[in-house]
């Protein structure tokens, strides 16, 4: 089962335009995240339509980001993006008559409930800029030549 990266791709895409001045072209953004700039507009084009970032056209135009860092949580993107499934893992529904199967689903269905509730909760305690501070201390560390 292919894995659904998205939200990967977009906190990097905005950490690109947030230590940015200017505004980044499609072009610029798939180069960074190893894609397509029809999968940057498209996916940003979600994000456009929640008010997080805006685009321009012509010599001067691109994405930027409109939202405050600090209000910007991945909770948030998870939602804009149609909260993809959180697991690759599932249940078996070959034969939904079976008193194993039913057991088996009923114990599963409980722990991946409670995983995503967990998930869920942290992806809403997290923001952009804390993410853009993190790699703000990781950039630090590498010039200083530290390690991290």
């Amino acid at each position: 089962m292919k894995r659904d990266s998205r939200l990967s791709a977009v906190l990097h895409a905005l950490l690109h335009m947030a230590e940015r001045i200017e505004p980044m072209t499609s072009d610029e953004l798939a180069q960074c995240l190893g894609t397509h700039p029809v999968v940057v507009r498209r996916t940003l084009g979600l994000l456009r339509e929640a008010g997080l970032v805006a685009a321009g056209r012509g010599h001067a135009g691109g994405w930027r980001i409109t939202a405050d860092l600090s209000s910007v949580t991945l909770r948030q993107l998870h939602e804009v993006l149609g909260e993809p499934a959180l697991f690759a893992v599932g249940n078996r529904d070959e034969n939904p008559g079976c008193l194993v199967e039913q057991a088996v689903n009923a114990a599963l269905d409980d722990a991946f409930e409670a995983a995503e509730a967990l998930l869920l909760e942290r992806f809403a305690a997290v923001t952009l800029a804390d993410l853009a501070a993190d790699f703000a201390r990781r950039h630090q560390a590498r010039r200083s030549g530290g390690k991290r």
